[in-house]
Parts: C-alpha cells; sequence; structure tokens
C-alpha cells in the first residue's frame, strides 16, 4: 500500500475497493457453508464435486505455491527492516549487507519455527497484536496531517491500470483477496463451534472483517500519498517507507514503523508456515492437524522456501510484490468450487445461495479471471 500510495496516488484505491468487497462476499459464502453444513472448504470439494479429488488437489497445490512464494517475500523484507535498523545504530555496520541480511533471515525463520513447535505461539501473537495496533494508530493519526485533497480520493475510485501498474493491481488482490482467507475460514468457523443459529454472527463477522481490510489499507495508501507521492518521493527501499510516518512521528518513525511492520511480518509467517500441513488435514479428514510428523516435515520444508529472497539478494520492495502475485492464480478455482457447493439445495437446503450471493460470487468469479490475467501481464513487465 505504501509503494502504490507513493508511486501512484490513489490511483488504485478502486482496486482494493473491490477486493475488499469480494473478500467478503467470499467470506460470507465459506462461513454459511460452514455453519449450515459443518463442512470445511478443501474436504468438501473432494467429496462433494464431480472431479472433486482433482479439485481439492489442485487448490491445496496452488495455495501452497502462492503462499510459499508470500513467505520468501515477507522474510525478505523483514530481514532487511531489523538489518537496515540496525545499521542506523551501530557505528560500522554498512547498508544491505547480503550476509547479514541472510543470516538475520536465518535466524528469524529458526526462531519462529521453535516458537511453532513448542506451542506458544499464542502468548507471541498477544505481544505482536500490539506492536501493529500501534503502527495502524500511528498511520490512522498521519493520515489526517497529511491528508492529501478529497478530490484525488474520490477519482482513485475510477477504475484505472496507471502505466506500469500491473503488478501492483495483482498484488494487491493477492494480499486482500487472498484464496487462503475463504479456504480456512470453514476451519476457524468450525473451531468457534458455530452452527445454523450463529448466521446472523457469522455475516457481521465476515463484514467487519472486509471493512477493517479496507479501512486500515486505504488509510496507509492515503499517508504514503500525502507524505510521499506530493513531494515526488517513491519508495524504492527498506527505509524509504518511514517517511510515511515522519509527519506524526518525527524521530520515533523509524522506530514505530519498523516495529509495526515487524509484528505484521513476523505473525504472518506462522499461518503461512502452517497452510500446507492444514490443507492437507482438510483434504484428509476435514480437520485441523497442527501436532503430527507431517506437520512438523511440512512447516520446516516451508522454512527453507522462504530463504529464497533472503539468499537471491533480492530487492525487498519489490521481492514482496511479486511474490504476492502468486495467489491471485488459485482464485478461479476457490470461486468455482463454493458456488457449486453453497448452491447445492440438498446440503444446504433453505440456506442456498440466493439472487444477491449469486450475483457477488459471479462478479468475484469475473473479476478475479480478469486480475489473473493482469498478474500474467505484471510478471512479463517486471
Amino acid at each position: 500500500m505504501i509503494k502504490s500510495g507513493s508511486q501512484y496516488g490513489m490511483q488504485l484505491l478502486w482496486v482494493l475497493f473491490l477486493s475488499a468487497f469480494f473478500a467478503w462476499i467470499l467470506m460470507e459464502a465459506f462461513g454459511r457453508f460452514a455453519a449450515v453444513t459443518g463442512g470445511t472448504a478443501i474436504h468438501s470439494f473432494k467429496t462433494k464435486l464431480k472431479y472433486g479429488r482433482l479439485i481439492a488437489i489442485l487448490t491445496i497445490i496452488g495455495i501452497v505455491i502462492g503462499q510459499w512464494n508470500s513467505l520468501s517475500g515477507i522474510l525478505g523484507l523483514s530481514a532487511h527492516a531489523i538489518y537496515e535498523m540496525a545499521s542506523l545504530f551501530i557505528p560500522g555496520m554498512k547498508g544491505g549487507s547480503y550476509w547479514g541480511v541472510l543470516g538475520i533471515a536465518i535466524l528469524i525463520i529458526i526462531t519462529l519455527y521453535g516458537f511453532l513447535l513448542i506451542g506458544r505461539y499464542s502468548f507471541f501473537e498477544k505481544i505482536l497484536i500490539v506492536f501493529v495496533t500501534l503502527m495502524g494508530l500511528s498511520f490512522i493519526i498521519s493520515m489526517f496531517i497529511v491528508m492529501p485533497p478529497v478530490g484525488d480520493i474520490a477519482r482513485g475510485f475510477i477504475p484505472r491500470i496507471p502505466v506500469g501498474g500491473s503488478l501492483m493491481v495483482a498484488a494487491f488482490v493477492g494480499t486482500t483477496m487472498a484464496a487462503p482467507t475463504f479456504i480456512v475460514r470453514p476451519l476457524l468457523v468450525k473451531e468457534k463451534g458455530w452452527g445454523v443459529k450463529n448466521l446472523r454472527e457469522q455475516s457481521r463477522d465476515a463484514l467487519f472483517s472486509s471493512f477493517l481490510m479496507f479501512f486500515i489499507s486505504a488509510t496507509i495508501m492515503v499517508v504514503a500519498t500525502g507524505a510521499l507521492f506530493h513531494k515526488g518521493r517513491s519508495v524504492g527501499n527498506v527505509l524509504d517507507m518511514v517517511y510515511s510516518l515522519k509527519p506524526v512521528a518525527g524521530k520515533f518513525a523509524i522506530a514505530i514503523f519498523m516495529v509495526g511492520t515487524l509484528s505484521a511480518g513476523l505473525s504472518s509467517v506462522f499461518p503461512i508456515l502452517m497452510v500446507a500441513p492444514l490443507l492437507i488435514g482438510d483434504y484428509r479428514n476435514g480437520e485441523m492437524d497442527v501436532r503430527s510428523k507431517l506437520f512438523k516435515v511440512l512447516t520446516a520444508f516451508a522454512c527453507l522456501i522462504g530463504l529464497t529472497v533472503p539468499v537471491l539478494g533480492a530487492n525487498p520492495i519489490m521481492a514482496q510484490i511479486a511474490t504476492q502475485v502468486a495467489n491471485v492464480f488459485v482464485l478461479p478455482l476457490v470461486i468455482s468450487g463454493i458456488i457449486l457447493l453453497i448452491n447445492n439445495r440438498n446440503l444446504m437446503g433453505e440456506y442456498k445461495a440466493g439472487a444477491w450471493l449469486n450475483t457477488g460470487l459471479f462478479l468475484a468469479l469475473l473479476f478475479s479471471l480478469v486480475i489473473s490475467y493482469t498478474g500474467i501481464i505484471g510478471l512479463i513487465e517486471l
């Protein structure tokens, strides 16, 4: 969002809005299916659809590849952030040291894998929430200080793709309208014990989640537009992003931004490490799998994949954007699957999708196909 705001202003706000809107539709659909049937996504694809095994396997492969790509970008960005922050305070450290960044990346992934194995993520997550909230509040306050003209924000809802913006469009959707969010939602609904009597609660949860997703992301875009775009600054490396918080945080901008960014990034590593065994457990019996030997092996392999960007020494900003694009290519398959399931009267009974939900789902499918094509164009341009 910061890269987009600094480079294109508010021109891609419409992409963010549509991504969050369709994310709401899909969270509602998958959540309703789980609450009514008690079934999970991958297991239901496998057992309830024609050619279901093939659809389920392709979905798992697509999501895992997309998420492992994202893991590599996130780990590269996090390691660079720590190194750049340390170089500001430790005399003699040179900016952008390959071995320094790689060493930090290895230390991060080993530490987080250890947390995952001993099962104390819940405590770690509470600490991260504090830091991410601090960064979020900082951006909201900054927004009122560097607010760009309202007309610029309004024009951001007009669909257009700026020159060279195809990759960013796909990355927006890969971040906001990510397939794992919907595929894993039935597992979470099942864990909460929600049933038919909780349909209203499930719907409110889906709406509120998508609203926060849009609001916080849009706030960051607004700040980047006001603090960077209108001053002719574009983000090319990790430290460039700090300028987006300088209006409100001053000399503390570096600390607030880095801590918040690291918290957001590192907290994302846990679910990404877990995604492969979770989906395989869903495929097998519709249950979460977090204790088996397979879980430990697959999460360890994911850790190795995560080191790709640091090992290659790639620019962490561009790597993060490019790797997010991989998430969009499985979206059409995921959306098609839920359309078939939620319209099956034998499964859903009176709670099958109506005209409004179906309209939203088919528009989401069309949007995902367009974005997949846009992502291919963006990768070719890159």
